[in-house]
């Protein structure tokens, strides 16, 4: 974000400052629209289901299931490198979308296993809800 030299986050913009500035406070955003209802992530300035440009900003409830994962031994890329091993997650949030993230906290991974959202660095990630709540503004994931 900005002027950092972090390689896994992007750029923020005009139109998802919204979402960064949140992350970094320990919420999660996602769209809503105001004509279909539906809820999506990641933000888009219109609804990918009716395509309607009324969609709004909403919280999420941070709850989510683990849909799919893959773990990753090998990553060169900085900073991934020095993550690994890694499980790569593709989760389905409480309020519908289906969200690419990383699972974090040792777990192992299930498919259907509850998940709350966690923060790194101000950007969302998930760990196993049985592994208690988060700490105070849900963040300092390692």
């Amino acid at each position: 974000m900005g002027t950092s030299a972090r390689f896994d986050l992007p750029e923020a913009d005009a139109f998802t400052r919204t979402y960064w500035d949140a992350a970094a406070e320990g919420r999660l955003l996602i769209r809503r629209c105001g004509a279909c209802a539906r809820a999506h992530h990641y933000p888009r300035e219109f609804c990918p289901h009716c395509w309607s440009e009324d969609v709004t900003w909403e919280e999420a409830s941070g709850l989510a299931t683990l849909y799919t994962w893959s773990v990753v031994h090998r990553n060169d890329l900085p900073p991934f490198g020095e993550r690994t091993p890694y499980v790569a997650a593709m989760v389905d949030l409480a309020e519908g979308p289906r969200m690419s993230t990383e699972l974090v906290g040792g777990t192992e991974p299930r498919a259907g296993m509850a998940l709350t959202v966690a923060f790194r660095d101000g950007a969302p990630v998930f760990r196993a809800a049985t592994e208690g709540p988060p700490a105070p503004g849900r963040t300092g994931v390692q």
